[in-house]
C-alpha cells in the first residue's frame, strides 16, 4: 500500500498542474535512453526522435505514400542505386542556423563512421554507400545497390553538423543527446524526470500545441485512474486488460497505433539440445498459443476479433511478405512433440527430458516492459515448458541489458531463450535478424544464428529488383524458419492510446507515431 499511496501522490501533483496549463502532458512506458537518434534504441526513442528531427523521407499515416517534409525536389539516377535530393530553403535548425546539405551528408557519414558505435547506424550502412554535396542544397546518396525504390533507404533523422564540429566519430554519451539540436517542430530538452517540448517556428513545420511534457509512467493502472481524472492527456500504451476501463469513459478516447510488431521467443542455437532442430520443432509444438493469449492478455477465446493474431513467422498478417501457405501452431501437439524429442535421442525419466545424460534445462529470459503488455507471459510459457518435460529457470530483462546485450548478440552465454518484440518502419527488412553476424551483417542477430540456406535466401532479396522478386524470396524465407525456428514466433498484439477528448486531430502514425504532429490540437 505504501507504493500504491506514494503513486497517488504523484498522481495528485499531476492533476494539479497538467490540464491548467497550455502544455500537454502525456505518460510514456519509459524515458528515452538519449536525444540522439543515431543512437535511438528503443520504441521510446523514435517516438521522441519524432517531434524534434525531420526523417529525410516517411510514409504518409493517411496514404502510406513516401513523403519528405524537407525536400524540395529529388531525382533517381542509375536506376535506383543512387539518388539526388534538393532541400526546401529557408528550413532553420533550432539553433537558428540554416539547414543545408552538409547536414544531410554530416548525418550519413556520421553513420558510415565505424568509430560511431550505433547498431541503429549499422542498418544504414547495410544498404548506403557514400554521401557527397554541393555545398549547399543538393546531396547524391549511393546505395550499394540498386533499389526499386530507393527512398525507402533514406528514411533516416538529419541530425547537424555544426555541434560536432563536423567530427563523424559520434559519442553516445555527448551533451547532444540531453540538449538536441532538430529541424522538427518541437524543441526538446531532457532531464532525469521528464522531457519538455516548446514549438519551433519554421517555414515546413506549424504546431498547433505551443508545448509538451512526456513523463515515465510507472505502473498501468496508475497511468489509466490518473488519464480518466484529467491528470494527463495521454498514455501511450495500454494493455488489453485496462482497455475496457478506458472505453467506458467519455472522456478519454482508446486510438489504433500500428507499431507494425510481432512477438517472438529466440531459442540459442549454441545450446547442445537447441542445436538440434528436432528439439527446437518440439519446443514449438509443447507451447498453447490459446492458453498463453488467454492467460496473459486475456482474450475470450469466443472473440472474432481478438487484440492479437498468431503468427507462423516474422511478419505481421498484413504484410505481402508473409507466406499464407504456412501453417499457424494454435495449441499444442506434445504426444508430436515426444516423437520428435526421441528422434533426437532425448529419453524422459519422471515426466523431463534427457539429452546425454543431463536434463534438457532452458534459461528463459524476456524483455521486462512486455510484462506490462502481457501479464505473466514469462512465468506462464515456463509453466508449459515445465509441463512438457523441459527443465527451465524464468528472468526478466532489463531494457538496458536487453539493447545493450541481447540485441547485440552478446547474451548466448546468459540465457537459451529470449522473449520480445520486434517492430518495423518505414522498410520490413528482417535480414539483420537472421543473417549470419559477419562484415557488417546481422547486426540484430541475437544469438548468431547462422544458417548457409537462410543467408542464400537473405541475399536473393537484397538484390531483389521488383516487389514481386522480393516478395518471392521472403515468402520462402518464411516457409524455411518455420521449419528450422531458431525463433518460435507468436503473434502481433493491437497497440493502443488513451488520449483525452480535449486533444483533437490526433493523427497516430505507424511505428513512428508524431510524424503529423503539426495538425494535433487541444
Amino acid at each position: 500500500m505504501k507504493g500504491l499511496r506514494h503513486a497517488l501522490v504523484g498522481v495528485g501533483i499531476v492533476a494539479a498542474t497538467a490540464l491548467g496549463t497550455a502544455s500537454v502532458d502525456y505518460y510514456e512506458e519509459a524515458l528515452p535512453t538519449t536525444m540522439n537518434p543515431v543512437f535511438g534504441r528503443t520504441m521510446v526513442d523514435f517516438r521522441t526522435h519524432e517531434l524534434v528531427f525531420d526523417r529525410l523521407y516517411h510514409r504518409s499515416p493517411i496514404t502510406n505514400e513516401i513523403q519528405s517534409a524537407v525536400v524540395e525536389s529529388d531525382e533517381v539516377l542509375n536506376n535506383g542505386g543512387m539518388l539526388k535530393v534538393t532541400l526546401k530553403k529557408g528550413i532553420k535548425w533550432h539553433d537558428g542556423k540554416k539547414l543545408s546539405s552538409e547536414d544531410v551528408c554530416f548525418t550519413v557519414n556520421a553513420m558510415l563512421n565505424p568509430n560511431t558505435a550505433s547498431s541503429f547506424a549499422k542498418l544504414y550502412r547495410e544498404s548506403i554507400k557514400s554521401c557527397v554535396t554541393d555545398g549547399n542544397q543538393t546531396a547524391i546518396i549511393e546505395f550499394h545497390k540498386i533499389y526499386p525504390f530507393p527512398r525507402e533507404r533514406a528514411s533516416f533523422p538529419i541530425i547537424p553538423g555544426h555541434p560536432f564540429n563536423g567530427n563523424t566519430a559520434l559519442k553516445v554519451d555527448d551533451e547532444f543527446a540531453n540538449n538536441p539540436v532538430g529541424t522538427g517542430p518541437m524543441k526538446a530538452a531532457k532531464t532525469r524526470r521528464f522531457v519538455t517540448y516548446e514549438k519551433f517556428e519554421n517555414p515546413h513545420h506549424n504546431a498547433n500545441i505551443p508545448a509538451l511534457k512526456m513523463s515515465e509512467g510507472g505502473d498501468p493502472f496508475v497511468q489509466i485512474r490518473t488519464i480518466i481524472n484529467a491528470g494527463v492527456h495521454g498514455v501511450i500504451q495500454v494493455g488489453p486488460a485496462l482497455r475496457p476501463e478506458v472505453a467506458a469513459s467519455d472522456d478519454v478516447a482508446l486510438k489504433s497505433y500500428d507499431l507494425r510488431s510481432w512477438w517472438f521467443m529466440a531459442l540459442n542455437t549454441t545450446n547442445p539440445a537447441l542445436k538440434n532442430k528436432l528439439v527446437r520443432q518440439a519446443v514449438n509444438l509443447t507451447l498453447d498459443r490459446n492458453e498463453l493469449r488467454e492467460l496473459t492478455i486475456g482474450v475470450d477465446p469466443n472473440d472474432k476479433n481478438p487484440p492479437c493474431e498468431f503468427i507462423s513467422g516474422p511478419f505481421i498478417q498484413s504484410s505481402p511478405y508473409y507466406n499464407r501457405q504456412i501453417a499457424i501452431q494454435e495449441n499444442h501437439n506434445r504426444p508430436l512433440a515426444k516423437q520428435l524429442m526421441e528422434k533426437a535421442g532425448a529419453t524422459q525419466t519422471a515426466g523431463k527430458w534427457i539429452i546425454g545424460g543431463k536434463p534438457v534445462m532452458l534459461r528463459i529470459g524476456m524483455n521486462a516492459p512486455l510484462d506490462t503488455e502481457a501479464k505473466d507471459l514469462l512465468t506462464q510459457l515456463g509453466n508449459q515448458l515445465s509441463a512438457g518435460g523441459f527443465d527451465q529457470q524464468v528472468f526478466k530483462v532489463t531494457s538496458d541489458d536487453w539493447n545493450r546485450k541481447v540485441v547485440t548478440g552478446q547474451a548466448t552465454g546468459d540465457y537459451d531463450a529470449v522473449i520480445g518484440k520486434w517492430s518495423f518502419g518505414t522498410v520490413e527488412d528482417v535480414n539483420p535478424l537472421f543473417h549470419t553476424r559477419s562484415g557488417g551483417q546481422g547486426a540484430l542477430n541475437i544469438f548468431n544464428y547462422s544458417n548457409p540456406e537462410v543467408d542464400r535466401i537473405l541475399e536473393k532479396w537484397a538484390v531483389a529488383k521488383t516487389d514481386t522478386e522480393a516478395r518471392d524470396s521472403y515468402h520462402e524465407l518464411h516457409a524455411r524458419l518455420s521449419e528450422e525456428l531458431p525463433y518460435v514466433f507468436l503473434w502481433k498484439l493491437d497497440t493502443k492510446s488513451a488520449w483525452r477528448m480535449e486533444v483533437k486531430n490526433n493523427t497516430i502514425a505507424p511505428y513512428f507515431y508524431f510524424t503529423s504532429f503539426d495538425g494535433w490540437k487541444n
